[in-house]
């Protein structure tokens, strides 16, 4: 049975002057299922960070374009959108107030198979059957405290240092990139690609369970609306980007909830992409 993806994208901007992150869900312009989302958190002030996070998805869209899909490899492409980036964010640094760095996680996503690259805080979750499969880890000082068994993954978010970052794209240091691919993408995985204004406030199988049971319009519209009340006015920017897989006739199927919309919450409508 054929798969289409179920897709939406959404951003708050919490409770900061401006909105720094920037979400982006780009179909391949000529191969049918084939699409690239991207997440990018962007700092530096009030012009760096924007320009930086823009950066990232522009670059992002430039690879995406010139993709072959039968004769390059997906990590290629990924690859060389995280250094593009890494570059173009250093070279900009002249005309910004301050150092401007951007986060990334970026999802291409083919027929049988996912990609994908990180680098920075900004995450991605695969789950399937309400459980979580994987999530990217963090390229930040609590996780390595974490990793090292010095301090616990509650005590992480609690962490007076939870926001340092180890490697970020546009700093003076060539930065981290992990890669990760799966050949096993099938009809109830589902993704999520979020910055840390939304993941700080959930647990893994608290987003598990809510794109396990809803559209992906209706689960990014849930979790920013939890998210700004578990902020209680100190949140950060979200940015959301949810892909999930579905059965061609499944999705034909009215929805059941009614999903609200939330003041203050931007999103683009959910798409289907064969």
């Amino acid at each position: 049975m054929p798969i289409v993806i179920d897709a939406c994208v959404a951003q708050h901007r919490g409770d900061r002057a401006e909105q720094q992150d920037r979400v982006a869900l780009m179909p391949h312009p000529k191969k049918d299922g084939i699409a690239l989302a991207v997440v990018a958190d962007g700092m530096g002030g009030h012009t760096g960070g924007v320009l930086a996070a823009q950066q990232v998805i522009h670059t992002a869209r430039n690879n995406l374009e010139q993709f072959a899909v039968r004769s390059e490899l997906a990590r290629t492409m990924l690859e060389a959108s995280f250094e593009e980036a890494h570059l173009l964010i250093k070279a900009s640094r002249f005309i910004n107030e301050k150092e401007p760095h951007s986060t990334a996680v970026m999802l291409l996503v083919q027929p049988g198979k996912v990609s994908w690259a990180h680098c920075g805080d900004s995450r991605l979750y695969r789950f399937r059957g309400g459980r979580v499969i994987f999530r990217t880890t963090d390229h930040s000082y609590v996780e390595y405290l974490v990793a090292q068994g010095k301090i616990t993954a509650e005590q992480a978010l609690v962490h007076p240092n939870r926001n340092v970052l180890v490697t970020s794209l546009g700093g003076r240091d060539v930065p981290t990139v992990a890669f990760g691919e799966a050949q096993d993408a099938q009809a109830g995985d589902s993704f999520l690609l979020c910055s840390d204004g939304l993941w700080s406030y959930f647990t893994d199988d608290e987003l598990a369970v809510v794109l396990a049971n809803n559209s992906a319009r209706a689960a990014s519209e849930f979790l920013i609306s939890r998210a700004r009340a578990r902020a209680k006015g100190e949140g950060d920017n979200i940015s959301v980007a949810i892909l999930k897989l579905v059965n061609a006739e499944d999705n034909a199927r009215p929805a059941r909830e009614q999903p609200v919309v939330f003041a203050g919450t931007k999103r683009a409508s959910s798409l289907s992409a064969g």
